[in-house]
């Protein structure tokens, strides 16, 4: 590298600025903002990787809803008479025979049946328990698997690995991915956006990394909405600035970040230039979609929402709007299911919180046309024990990753059907077992993506979510 372009690269963004003011830099500065095209010089909207997508998809967008805490499947879609007849025996030994968990060591392993009785529902029949009563109403437009597996056994590796198809962190988040393939349907808002809320059990804490873009540049990254209050951070003008201020601000600062991208043609520079022009659209996107006074009576009332309140009936009236708007990737969180303990009550407080809404959202895009190709995805990082764990406060159920329950709806996904299978007392998947990396390649193969394509190259390496294993699931697809 010869010497100047070498002292360019080495100089600091505030000596660049300084010089940038004068001489050339100036005359630069000047004939952007003369001929009126900072605003152009941001970069172009990213269309995705894959386009055309591999192939057709069914799917435009996914809404996630995700259980953090790992919802019991024994309570809620997988219904063991006999481990209901087995109630407060001991756990044959041939099922934890030679299993290495420390959770099973030198234990005194007792069945604990259901707290919660199980009824057939709608034309397909399928079995949802008592506490999921606005569930059981979708039972025909929802596909549940009842035979996960993960292979992560405490919550934040399993939220990784769920997120990011590893449980080694720095690796970018499946809706980043997302973003990078297929690029965003919305020109106002990110493409990928987190909206938590929680309530019950010991909320489980998020790392921003399960929507982070790892390796990916930043501009995938997921962008937290808060539920109260202003939903991004700094979206509102300060007082005494217009809005044509602020776009003379904006103009300014992206043109000095076009000069300064010319010269050491470095990406999070043009990522950084295309988030600013972002921001400024944000300030009158994200106003009017938070803003639901124009929201109907009857709607409010079968979310179960008053307003703006955090809560995740609020949320999921949110994602419903962010997808109309165009959004690839929603993800909501609710916080609250990690229950060792008092689990019936706890149980009863998350599905207070999230059963309602989350059967109205599915009903909700069922009725505007939206559901047939939005993919909705309702689960946790893991189960919980078929065995009882005594803690104080009433019996519940430690973490289990050798088979759970999630359930799937619309984007391509055969409605009224019950997946794969667990044993007679729901300890291990038995049938038709899918793995994280087989559910990452299914969510992709509705969107269009073969997940062997995706790929990044990284340090030498082709990455991609499904790692080097997964397949898709095409008995659950219309």
């Amino acid at each position: 590298m010869d010497p100047i372009n070498q002292y360019l690269l080495q100089q600091t963004r505030r000596q660049f600025l300084g010089k940038a003011a004068r001489g050339i830099g100036g005359m630069a500065l000047a004939s952007l903002l003369d001929s009126g095209t900072a605003q152009s010089a941001s970069a172009e909207t990213w269309k995705g990787i894959t386009n055309p997508t591999h192939g057709a998809p069914k799917a435009k967008r996914v809404i996630y809803l995700y259980m953090a805490g790992g919802p019991s499947h024994l309570e809620s879609f997988d219904y063991k008479p006999e481990l209901a007849r087995l109630d407060g025996q001991p756990m044959p030994d041939s099922f934890t025979k030679g299993e290495q968990l420390a959770q099973l060591q030198n234990q005194k392993l007792t069945c604990m049946g259901s707290l919660f009785p199980f009824a057939k529902h709608g034309k397909s029949g399928q079995e949802i328990a008592s506490v999921f009563p606005h569930t059981a109403t979708i039972a025909d437009d929802i596909c549940i698997i009842r035979s996960m597996r993960t292979d992560q056994i405490n919550h934040d590796p399993a939220h990784t690995l769920m997120n990011t198809g590893t449980a080694i962190s720095g690796r970018p988040s499946m809706g980043s991915w997302l973003l990078y393939g297929l690029g965003s349907e919305s020109e106002n808002l990110p493409g990928f956006v987190v909206l938590t809320s929680k309530g019950g059990r010991n909320p489980q804490p998020l790392a921003s990394r399960q929507w982070h873009t790892g390796f990916l540049p930043s501009k995938f990254q997921g962008v937290p909405f808060q539920s109260i209050g202003d939903p991004v951070h700094y979206v509102s003008s300060p007082p005494g600035i217009n809005p044509d201020q602020q776009r003379n601000i904006v103009d300014s600062v992206q043109a000095l970040n076009a000069i300064h991208d010319k010269t050491v043609e470095e990406a999070e520079i043009a990522t950084r230039i295309s988030q600013y022009e972002m921001a400024f659209r944000m300030q009158t996107s994200v106003p009017d979609l938070v803003d639901i006074s124009d929201e109907p009576k009857h709607i409010m009332e079968m979310y179960g929402t008053d307003g703006v309140d955090g809560s995740f009936a609020f949320n999921c009236l949110l994602a419903r709007r962010m997808a109309e708007r165009g959004v690839r990737f929603i993800q909501l969180y609710h916080r609250g299911w990690d229950h060792h303990n008092d689990l019936k009550n706890f149980m009863e407080v998350c599905t207070s919180h999230v059963d309602q809404a989350t059967a109205a959202l599915v009903k909700d895009l069922k009725q505007r046309g939206m559901l047939e190709d939005t993919l909705i995805v309702w689960g946790g990082e893991f189960g919980r024990t078929p065995m009882v764990q005594g803690n104080k406060g009433g019996p519940g159920r430690d973490h289990h990753v050798n088979g759970f329950s999630i359930w799937m709806a619309g984007g391509g996904i055969k409605p009224g059907m019950t997946y794969g299978a667990t044993d007679d007392l729901g300890y291990n998947a038995v049938e038709n077992v899918v793995t994280v990396h087989d559910f990452h390649a299914t969510m992709l193969h509705q969107l269009g993506i073969d997940h062997k394509k995706l790929t990044y190259r990284f340090q030498g390496r082709d990455f991609r979510l499904t790692d080097i294993s997964g397949n898709v699931v095409r008995d659950i697809l219309v």
